[in-house]
């Protein structure tokens, strides 16, 4: 007879029993598949476990990751927050020069000092929304900085168009002034001052007498030709230059002119040749500024346009 176990079962609820009949070796496989099936469970665990520790490491290293890339992206908003402010800095100059009014700048990115995005506080939500915001608002300053500089360079080339045309008028206004001796060498000397004098006879004489002999004479100033030729008064031949701003200048005495009436001639161009013509004891040059058809003193327009005329240009 075989050997076998006998496990009974007896409900609380009634009399019948139930019986579990186990033999040594279905005992023995029982057993056998309960330790597999531990072993099974355990092993499931500490795979699982394992697995854990792994994803663990991944996010860990995941984390460092993302702490070094935002504290980069950090130093460079910084990096480019430095280079808007220089930009600001260089538009509000350009603004001075220009006598603009200076701009009002948004308010700034936060610093890298800050709390908020400091390298030390934790990597959470709060530390990624304040570098987005900061990037946000670099990114629209960035926007309104080149908007600015493109402005600015299209005022400052209207500007620099408008002061060279200035400079232009003012040239062509220089131009028309009486301002060097009309002896080409120039350095002609004074033989006879404007003003009252006794020799050869007396009277007010209304120009200068330079010392000229037979030398080339220039215009003082850019203009039209009105006279070229014998003047009756006693200038012998005579050059009368039209300057467009109520001056003339007159050149007397000539040996000849060598320009025509109605010609326009540019300041220094050669225009006559000096000599004794006319009411004249010799060789000279009778030069004569008249302003709104009054004589003035030549003298201070010699060596440049007085300073007195430049005052009331400005």
């Amino acid at each position: 007879m075989k050997r076998h176990y006998l496990i009974k079962i007896v409900p609380p609820w009634g009399y019948r029993v139930f019986r579990l009949r186990f033999t040594p070796p279905q005992i023995i496989i029982a057993s056998v598949a309960l330790v597999l099936a531990l072993g099974g469970v355990c092993g499931f665990y500490a795979w699982q476990m394992a697995h854990a520790e792994a994803r663990v490491g991944q996010l860990r290293d995941l984390t460092v990751e993302q702490r070094q890339q935002l504290e980069k992206i950090d130093a460079e908003a910084a990096d480019l927050d430095g280079k808007l402010r220089s930009l600001e800095r260089q538009n509000d100059e350009i603004r001075g020069l220009m006598g603009v009014d200076k701009s009002k700048h948004p308010a700034q990115a936060t610093k890298p000092g800050d709390p908020a995005v400091s390298p030390q506080s934790s990597l959470d939500q709060t530390r990624f929304t304040a570098v987005a915001a900061r990037i946000d608002a670099l990114r629209q300053r960035s926007a309104q900085v080149r908007n600015d500089s493109s402005h600015l360079q299209t005022l400052a080339l209207r500007v620099l168009n408008m002061r060279r045309l200035e400079d232009i008028a003012r040239a062509r206004v220089l131009a028309a002034i009486p301002s060097l001796n009309p002896v080409e060498s120039g350095l002609a000397g004074i033989a006879s001052p404007y003003g009252w004098r006794f020799s050869p006879w007396p009277e007010f004489h209304k120009g200068l007498d330079l010392e000229a002999d037979y030398e080339p004479v220039r215009a003082a100033a850019a203009g039209t030709v009105v006279a070229a030729g014998y003047d009756g008064g006693g200038y012998g031949i005579k050059v009368d230059i039209d300057h467009g701003n109520g001056y003339h200048t007159w050149y007397c005495h000539l040996s000849r002119a060598d320009v025509q009436v109605g010609q326009y001639v540019r300041k220094a161009q050669h225009i006559a040749v000096s000599g004794s013509t006319g009411e004249s004891t010799g060789p000279h040059l009778h030069y004569q500024i008249m302003l709104d058809g009054q004589p003035v003193d030549p003298a201070p327009y010699l060596n440049g346009v007085p300073p007195k005329v430049l005052a009331s240009l400005k």
